[in-house]
């Protein structure tokens, strides 16, 4: 008796520490931030939030504290921003101060940090700098990105007549559309509408998406540092995830094996030639 009653002491003593740490570091960092609803430790404003109707949620909070507040998502803290002026501010006016990412649990098991949209600092510079330059180079905001459209457009509406006028939802369509689009710069070329690859592909990212989108998802966004060691449907987005990666690295390897450093073809030879050139300029500094 006496050992379990040392241990549910200790047990308590413990959980004690814990809540009043989590206290201590939300109050600290409380002038730093917008005000917003008070959070509960570990949990934050989970009990405030409809995570079906997470807009709605957010919508209603800001309707006491303004169009800029801040709310616990679990133990991370997150400002909302509501309205297009608090957003042109933010975005437009004080841009370079708002040019970081916050971090996405889910996307982040992939990108680790890396990647346009994902990374931060002097990292994401650079790489947002080179990304804008290659895809000028390649026709973004140039006459060459029409002519990528209007011959895709093409391909679209043989796809429709072939409907011969059946009623369809036209988003899978588009999707495709604008995908193929992507992949032209991307991997150099397109894909038929009804390649296996490349169907398995926009299921891949339409499964990623739709999980982020779930309650499930947003309670994993909270709470993964748990959450991904469990069971459940974010273990199949992980797969997902997995399967995406391994396409876009045989795709990388196959450029590498036909690579003209003097006629990249596609974005991923212009980036394999960029990582080619900080390697010469260290051998010759060595």
């Amino acid at each position: 008796m006496l050992d379990s009653g040392l241990l549910l002491v200790t047990v308590v003593a413990f959980l004690s520490i814990m809540v009043l740490m989590s206290v201590w570091n939300q109050r600290k960092l409380t002038g730093k931030l917008p005000p917003g609803p008070t959070p509960l430790p570990f949990i934050g404003n989970y009990l405030q939030l409809n995570t079906e109707q997470m807009y709605d949620s957010l919508m209603k909070i800001s309707e006491r504290y303004g169009p800029v507040f801040t709310i616990h998502l679990g133990p991370r803290r997150v400002v909302v921003l509501c309205g297009q002026e608090a957003v042109k501010e933010a975005l437009v006016d004080q841009a370079e101060e708002f040019s970081g990412r916050g971090e996405n649990a889910t996307f982040n098991r992939l990108f680790k940090g890396y990647g346009v949209s994902f990374s931060s600092g002097e990292r994401a510079k650079q790489l947002r700098r080179f990304c804008i330059t290659t895809l000028r180079d390649f026709g973004v905001g140039k006459r060459g990105i029409e002519e990528r459209i209007q011959e895709e457009s093409g391909f679209l509406l043989e796809a429709f007549l072939k409907t011969n006028g059946d009623t369809i939802d036209p988003t899978f369509y588009l999707s495709r559309t604008v995908s193929n689009v992507i992949s032209s710069i991307v991997f150099g070329d397109r894909f038929d509408y009804e390649d296996k690859e490349f169907l398995s592909l926009l299921r891949m990212m339409l499964g990623i998406f739709q999980f982020t989108a779930t309650y499930k998802g947003q309670l994993y966004e909270m709470f993964s540092s748990v959450m991904k060691h469990l069971p459940g449907p974010q273990q199949q987005a992980f797969q997902e995830l997995q399967r995406l990666e391994d396409f876009i690295t045989k795709k990388v390897e196959q450029n590498q094996l036909t690579l003209d450093p003097n006629s990249p073809r596609n974005f991923i030879d212009s980036f394999l030639i960029r990582m080619l050139e900080p390697r010469s300029m260290r051998r010759l500094t060595e």
